[in-house]
């Protein structure tokens, strides 16, 4: 059960991502919820450019759910372990592309969605954004513990104390 407690976040994200394919997601549905959002927001934009807006709404959606996607599929095949390495980065950014292209082919047999080789690359670019913040967090993080292990190790040099 110990690999559930490390996985079970990227297959519930996986499942949600699943759900993003189904028919309630269409483009249709989308804009009779979002282009009134949008209108109320900007009430001088031209309809134009609230279908616009709602085309990058969407796509950033794509890169964003592919971007937590890649980060909690890190976690699992991290396991606990400290560091990071690039067979790491690169095997969760596999996974990430194989699920984006499974996801597009699932859409392909949905009514009212279609599946785009654009979209797998922009599924898989969040996926790899994702894995190049992961590395400079952990960088960052590196580099912040051995600063403070050196401030910790000078603080322990004892000074004399002048009579």
């Amino acid at each position: 059960m110990q690999w559930l407690k490390r996985w079970w976040p990227a297959l519930v994200w996986a499942a949600v991502i699943w759900s993003f394919s189904t028919g309630v997601f269409t483009s249709e549905n989308t804009a009779s919820v979002i282009i009134p959002i949008l209108h109320w927001l900007f009430p001088g934009a031209t309809l134009h450019t609230l279908h616009f807006v709602h085309h990058l709404i969407r796509k950033s959606g794509h890169f964003i759910e592919y971007f937590v996607f890649s980060v909690l599929l890190f976690r699992g095949i991290r396991a606990g372990r400290h560091g990071t390495h690039l067979t790491w980065a690169l095997t969760t950014i596999a996974l990430v592309a194989c699920w984006a292209a499974l996801d597009e082919f699932h859409q392909s047999f949905v009514p009212g969605r279609t599946a785009a080789v654009s979209d797998v690359l922009l599924d898989t670019s969040g996926g790899i954004a994702a894995q190049i913040a992961v590395g400079l967090l952990t960088l960052w993080h590196g580099a912040w513990a051995k600063r403070r292990n050196e401030i910790a190790q000078s603080d322990k040099v004892e000074t004399p104390v002048p009579d």
